[in-house]
């Protein structure tokens, strides 16, 4: 425990990587929060519908973060041997799969938007506002899986700056521009959800811009040419997806399974999706921290892997699995406290407000199991290519437990709504009983970099 305390190399290294990563967290949670404000200043019916649609981003997201997290441990254990090409490599692969995930969601959001909005809600008012939303920010949806891949590779080479400095900018582009096209201001006429939609596209379209030129100015280790993302060997490829696939796997089946909580929350009424949408704002704002924590975490094992340095790889795994669960337990205490003063900001009814409070109060009681979790999969099983383990834990966890418990809960047992998400988050536990044993047996620690160039 004194070695945990004292270890000023490893603060200075987590707190070099992981701030800038949880400023740009809390930057993109703050975005969504902005939306939900701003649109919440029109109705509940927009909350939920732009809230219900944004859950096909969501799934989207999800995917893009499985890509690139996976094409992340390459690139942390790549770039402790200074392998350039390499991490250009990895580069290209995650561009190329992010593009044609992007322009399947594209096609479908575009196309079929009120196919996709009844899948999540039952009101129809709520399904026509979510696809008028849907129909317009899927174009962000391409822009979005290239910036992705930037952000998350070059957090991955210790340039974590880049990506917050850029986040900060593209936050003020969105605001201003929500409050112009929502409300209608500088000559604009009011344009509501749609107004938000068009917002996001720009906004997007200006991140990616900054990303570009950035990278290129800069002449990062992620300024490749064509021929230097496309030049890859099958060996390379099939070493890549051997590991990255279950990464991908693992969130498109976590993703699915949240994805049918939230098929089951729209299914339970329009106050149970607001109370949802605006707890699940306080809960990313909440865990921004712990995002920062564990891709730092994924970065500083994943490059003492690669150095070859598996004893001290094991030590530092160790000591995130200590201190995530100890911040967390204060996060938690935070969260109630300030919750009613978040909460006042919304144009709520009373049975959304107390519904929500209670949410939140099971949301802090399961966080250090959560964050225990988040570090232990994506974290510390990612950096060292052990991700079949990691995909099977979130797997059991979602389809065992979360999925079942919405439906019987929300669905066939009319359980409120915080009553419903309690059964859900128990899943956190048996997860945390599992991820401990595994991380102990010091089985998730492989080099997957030393045959691969």
């Amino acid at each position: 425990m004194k070695k945990i305390i004292i270890d000023i190399e490893f603060y200075k290294r987590l707190f070099t990587l992981a701030l800038p990563i949880a400023i740009q967290n809390f930057i993109s949670s703050s975005l969504n929060m902005v939306d939900t404000l701003m649109i919440g200043k029109i109705g509940e019916t927009p909350i939920a519908a732009v809230a219900q649609a944004n859950k096909i981003f969501f799934l989207f997201t999800l995917i893009l973060f499985g890509i690139n997290s996976g094409g992340s441990s390459f690139t942390a254990q790549f770039w402790s041997k200074k392998d350039i090409k390499g991490i250009r490599k990895v580069l290209g692969i995650c561009l190329v799969s992010g593009g044609i995930a992007a322009i399947i969601f594209s096609i479908g959001a575009i196309f079929f938007p009120k196919e996709l909005m009844y899948v999540f809600a039952k009101d129809t008012e709520v399904i026509d506002l979510g696809s008028q939303y849907l129909r317009i920010v899927a174009f962000s949806y391409l822009i979005t899986a290239i910036t992705f891949s930037y952000s998350i590779l070059l957090r991955s080479t210790g340039e974590a700056v880049i990506p917050m400095v850029i986040s900060m900018i593209s936050l003020g582009v969105n605001t201003l521009l929500n409050w112009t096209f929502i409300f209608g201001h500088f000559g604009f006429n009011p344009m509501g959800v749609r107004g938000a939609a068009i917002a996001t596209v720009i906004a997007r379209v200006v991140e990616l811009g900054l990303f570009l030129w950035i990278v290129y100015k800069k002449n990062t280790s992620l300024a490749a040419s064509f021929k230097e993302m496309i030049d890859i060997s099958s060996d390379f490829m099939k070493a890549f997806y051997k590991t990255t696939i279950f990464v991908i796997l693992n969130e498109f089946i976590w993703a699915l399974g949240t994805t049918l909580y939230s098929i089951a929350y729209g299914r339970m009424g329009k106050e149970a999706v607001v109370s949802i949408s605006i707890s699940s704002n306080v809960e990313q704002i909440a865990m921004v921290i712990f995002f920062g924590i564990s891709s730092a975490c994924g970065v500083m094992l994943g490059n003492e892997i690669g150095y070859g340095n598996e004893k001290k790889a094991f030590s530092y795994a160790k000591r995130f699995a200590i201190i995530g669960p100890i911040l967390a337990l204060i996060m938690g205490v935070i969260v109630v406290i300030t919750s009613p003063l978040i909460l006042s900001i919304f144009n709520i009814s009373q049975n959304v407000y107390l519904d929500s409070t209670k949410i939140i109060a099971i949301f802090a009681l399961i966080l250090p199991f959560k964050v225990f979790n988040l570090f232990t999969v994506v974290g510390i099983l990612r950096s060292g290519g052990d991700t079949t383990y990691g995909l099977a834990m979130d797997a059991a966890g979602v389809w065992l437990i979360g999925v079942p418990f919405a439906f019987i809960g929300g669905l066939v047992l009319n359980l409120p709504i915080y009553w419903v998400f309690a059964l859900v988050s128990s899943e956190e536990l048996f997860k945390a009983i599992f991820g401990l044993r595994r991380l102990l047996s010091k089985k998730w620690i492989h080099n997957l970099v030393n045959h691969m160039g």
